[in-house]
């Protein structure tokens, strides 16, 4: 089985993005440089454990006494992406992400795998991501905030408030 690989070295944008209400939002990883355009479905915790890794490993990096990269502490106003999500083609659903570091080039290197649905498929996919330090802080704090904009979270319970109202089951308690 071969594997097509849609791969980005420096896009012009890479964002988590949510379409819908919520409690009924699909959310959605966008990669763009130049025309080429790769959309993946992805779920709303996988979208907020990417940000919170990718921060994770970026603090990290900081820290690393003789390190000779320049991490940014917070998002580069000039990265920040508030737009909404180009066109959406869904090349495939997520499953398995893969994160990374590549010092030759000082930047966060990700791997987007499907999920595994059609075992005789004849070609897998995989989405490969290479981003810089600030524009990954600037991904991360984009995905949070776009995970954060969903239903509220109930402070008794911890599930999240319908818009119509919420019951706390007495198990939750």
């Amino acid at each position: 089985m071969s594997t097509r690989v849609h791969e980005f070295s420096w896009p012009d944008r890479v964002v988590v993005g949510a379409i819908g209400s919520p409690g009924s939002r699909a959310f959605y990883l966008q990669v763009r440089a130049g025309r080429q355009l790769v959309s993946v479905a992805l779920e709303k915790q996988q979208s907020a454990a990417l940000a919170e890794k990718i921060d994770e490993v970026l603090d990290q990096l900081s820290t690393v006494a003789g390190n000779r990269f320049s991490v940014p502490s917070g998002t580069p106003i000039e990265l920040v992406d508030n737009e909404p999500l180009d066109d959406v083609q869904v090349q495939f659903r997520l499953g398995a992400i893969t994160l990374g570091w590549d010092p030759s080039t000082a930047q966060v290197v990700m791997e987007f795998h499907p999920l595994s649905e059609d075992e005789s498929a004849e070609e897998e996919e995989m989405l490969l991501v290479r981003i810089p330090v600030g524009t990954a802080r600037a991904f991360a704090k984009r995905t949070r905030e776009i995970v954060a904009a969903g239903r509220p979270m109930c402070p008794r319970c911890g599930y999240p408030m319908d818009p119509e109202g919420h019951i706390c089951a007495p198990e939750d308690l």
